[in-house]
């Protein structure tokens, strides 16, 4: 007899097979679905901005979900364009290595330098046994290493290397708190009944179930909880404050630099530049959180610890400085090295002041010239005393700073890919005419104030970025906002610098930044945590960035003006049917 059509249904345990077959294979799916799924862009609408849309969107999606690896996705430009018939590969390759790809590159070398004689732990192990151990010192120890570090390395090696630091001054706060309380748990009692832990006082003879940490001391939780999100915002922070912190950076200064040399004009972002107008945003913001935690964990309370806590924390920060061992002839050249490179970065171009960059012809000497030099010479110069080469090495070659397999170990070399397809993915954008099309859609909001849009468009990027890559974020957004400024008769630097700087303020999930998700990593922080941490300080972060870009921002880049080179092209512009 012929089994009802109900029978040949798959079961319930057959449905959740399928859907994790279906789940084990989704990032095959999205690769091959989404081009499909988005052909009737280029079939339906014609011209070039519907084939540079198509491969955007196409890139956009796989950033976000992640189906290809990021840097991998980076590399279609160079199969999308050509396919399309917007760009040859030659052209579009031409655009992954060019002059900031470089000063990112040698920042990378430099950073790893730092970090593989570790000079980055005895920097923080310093900062900490000067500021003692009350906690919201402690967490101002923790958090001003962090900040500064993350200017120059990795914002993801800063904070998995303060996490464990703080791990361990937590640790011997906990044993001694439980020491000074053993007394007043004389008279309760611990048991697990099924799994349920049960609370019993002896003096008055009741019990209670408890939850899940609720035997912790919660002052204790609060700490850890402070402690761990003071470290990843401040490496979140110090990303801002120089121009090689983090990737969305050095994409806005190379996009910035090819939108000016279009119009025969020098980009005012420089090293110095950028110091001077992030620099004080990035402290504003760390300041602000550093109080912000004090009072939403700590509850502003004076410490509570005792003297014996006190110096078991010092004991602790101690003896892992003096594991380090004294400072090497090696950590000293590197430190040396760092500084010289930090000083040539300043001093190239000082504005109206001058600058050893105007020793040489114009437009030949950048930011990359001293960012590489010093990275070669960390493979030249020799990692021990000269007069200890014979009595180590009898004719073997001597070490250098830093050894290449290091450096090809250490460095990230996948963010030079990742940089070099936000920029290829900004040159579609213009050649097509992508962003002159979104810049001209956009200005139905030109009867806004421009700091209102500025605030709107900041909220909103600082918004995505906490579900995306803050570099796929800039890279699709900054040809669309050079292009809405000259739009809207700003200089392109207005909606550019501000929306950069805004995709690092991602604070409130752990998947939003790697210094979030190491943090959630070891366990004291949970979501709601982070989330309800992190929303005053996304809210405050875009007010001190708006805020500044219209006060010292405005100052230093004339903002609010739009620069000689473009008003020319502007005028011929707005006669012509072809604008707008």
């Amino acid at each position: 007899m012929a089994s009802a059509p109900s029978d040949r249904l798959p079961s319930k345990k057959g449905w959740r097979n399928i859907l994790n077959l279906v789940f084990s294979v989704r990032n095959l799916l999205t690769i091959v679905i989404t081009p499909i799924i988005l052909l009737p862009i280029l079939l339906l609408v014609e011209g070039n901005e519907a084939k540079c849309a198509y491969c955007i969107i196409v890139m956009a999606v796989y950033w976000i979900t992640e189906a290809l690896p990021i840097a991998v996705t980076s590399l279609l430009p160079i199969i999308l364009f050509p396919m399309v018939g917007l760009l040859s590969a030659k052209d579009v390759s031409n655009k992954y290595l060019n002059d900031t790809a470089m000063l990112f590159v040698g920042g990378l070398i430099v950073a790893a330098a730092i970090e593989y004689w570790n000079i980055h732990k005895r920097l923080a192990l310093r900062v900490l046994m000067l500021v003692g151990s009350e906690p919201r010192w402690l967490m101002f120890g923790m958090m001003l290493p962090t900040w500064f570090l993350s200017m120059w390395i990795s914002n993801t090696a800063t904070t998995a290397m303060m996490i464990p630091i703080a791990n361990a001054v937590l640790v011997q706060l906990k044993e001694t708190k439980d020491i000074e309380n053993s007394d007043a748990a004389e008279d309760v009692e611990l048991t697990e009944q099924n799994g349920v832990t049960i609370i019993r006082d002896e003096k008055t003879n009741t019990s209670r179930k408890i939850r899940e940490n609720e035997i912790e001391n919660p002052e204790y939780l609060r700490m850890c909880k402070a402690l761990s999100l003071g470290i990843a915002y401040a490496a979140n922070c110090g990303g801002v404050a120089s121009l090689t912190g983090t990737n969305p950076n050095v994409i806005m200064k190379g996009v910035a630099d090819k939108v000016f040399q279009s119009r025969n004009a020098t980009s005012p972002v420089t090293f110095a530049s950028w110091i001077q107008f992030c620099l004080p945003i990035s402290a504003l913001i760390v300041a602000f959180i550093w109080l912000w935690l004090q009072f939403i964990f700590l509850r502003c309370r004076r410490s509570t610890n005792s003297p014996e806590q006190a110096q078991r924390v010092k004991a602790v920060i101690r003896r892992e400085y003096k594991n380090l061992g004294p400072v090497s002839f090696a950590q000293g050249a590197v430190i040396v090295h760092f500084v010289i490179l930090a000083v040539l970065w300043i001093t190239r171009d000082l504005g109206g002041a001058g600058g050893w960059g105007r020793i040489f012809p114009p437009k030949t000497v950048t930011d990359s010239t001293p960012s590489i030099l010093v990275s070669i010479s960390l493979f030249l110069f020799p990692a021990v005393l000269p007069w200890k080469f014979s009595d180590r090495y009898h004719g073997k070659s001597v070490p250098a700073l830093l050894p290449w397999k290091a450096a090809e170990k250490m460095v990230p070399w996948g963010v030079v890919l990742l940089l070099g397809g936000g920029f290829a993915l900004a040159h579609g954008s213009q050649v097509s005419g992508l962003s002159d099309w979104l810049g001209c859609e956009l200005r139905v909001f030109k009867d806004f104030e421009p700091w209102v849009m500025n605030l709107v468009l900041c909220y909103i990027v600082a918004a995505a970025t906490e579900v995306t890559s803050n570099t796929a974020i800039c890279s699709l957004m900054m040809p669309i906002m050079s292009e809405l400024a000259m739009t809207l008769g700003v200089n392109p630097l207005y909606f550019m610098f501000p929306t950069a700087i805004a995709t690092s303020f991602a604070f409130m999930l752990p998947v939003a930044t790697p210094p979030n998700a190491v943090i959630f990593s070891y366990g004291y922080v949970k979501v709601a945590d982070m989330a309800m941490a992190g929303f005053i300080i996304n809210i405050v972060a875009v007010l001190v960035l708006v805020l500044a870009t219209e006060t010292w921002g405005d100052a230093i880049f004339g903002f609010h003006t739009l620069p000689a080179a473009f008003k020319a092209l502007n005028v011929t512009a707005s006669n012509s049917t072809l604008k707008c």
